[in-house]
């Protein structure tokens, strides 16, 4: 079978993105990765609560007196927001509807580009209020997970976009189709890790 040749909607396989070895190797292989990232996520949520709130004698930042939940919640509704918009886009890739799934992708991306720009916006604020990483050891741990988190949304918005504009002009076939569906997974994965980081990080830090 020619994997980039042309289909119809009644000819289109119920699950184009494992209707071949290579991609159910390529979703096989993502699940694996996906693995990794757990375990790397779980360490640095460990490494926040063993030292929030920790720092110098008598700091001046604690959870309580620095998170903003309206601004959290705000970013929480546009990244979950994302992921619906993401769900809606395999649906028509799964009905062979290219143009309907571009054109929901590019609404994941804007609603991603949101959550990104209301977190530069608060890591910005923190820094001029004297927030910074090198702080205390409180400001470390939690630079470095919503940071690390935020680089993977990058990465997420960059992959879906340049997967966007290569195939832009091919349409969608058996060989583009696995990428999609990996891209839908991880943009998944990102927003599940946020909802933790908004659960342990913000919800937890201001209400204990």
């Amino acid at each position: 079978m020619n994997l980039k040749s042309k289909f119809t909607p009644q000819s289109w396989p119920e699950h184009p993105e494992l209707s071949t070895a290579e991609g159910k190797n390529k979703v096989v292989g993502f699940w694996i990765f996906l693995g990794g990232e757990t375990v790397l996520f779980a360490t640095l949520f460990a490494t926040f609560l063993a030292l929030k709130n920790k720092g110098p004698s008598g700091m001046e930042f604690t959870t309580q007196n620095l998170f903003e939940l309206p601004l959290a919640f705000i970013m929480t509704m546009l990244l979950l927001t994302s992921s619906l918009t993401s769900v809606y886009a395999m649906y028509h890739m799964k009905n062979y509807n290219f143009k309907g799934m571009q054109a929901w992708l590019a609404i994941t991306v804007l609603l991603g580009l949101g959550f990104l720009g209301l977190e530069i916006y608060e890591f910005t604020h923190y820094v001029h209020e004297g927030f910074t990483f090198s702080q205390s050891a409180f400001g470390s741990s939690f630079y470095t997970l919503v940071g690390t988190h935020g680089l993977h949304v990058v990465i997420g918005l960059a992959w879906i976009v340049l997967l966007m504009v290569r195939n832009a002009g091919r349409g969608l076939n058996l060989y583009n189709a696995p990428k999609y569906f990996i891209a839908s997974l991880y943009w998944h994965f990102i927003d599940v890790v946020w909802v933790f980081i908004f659960t342990v990080v913000y919800l937890m830090g201001v209400i204990k």
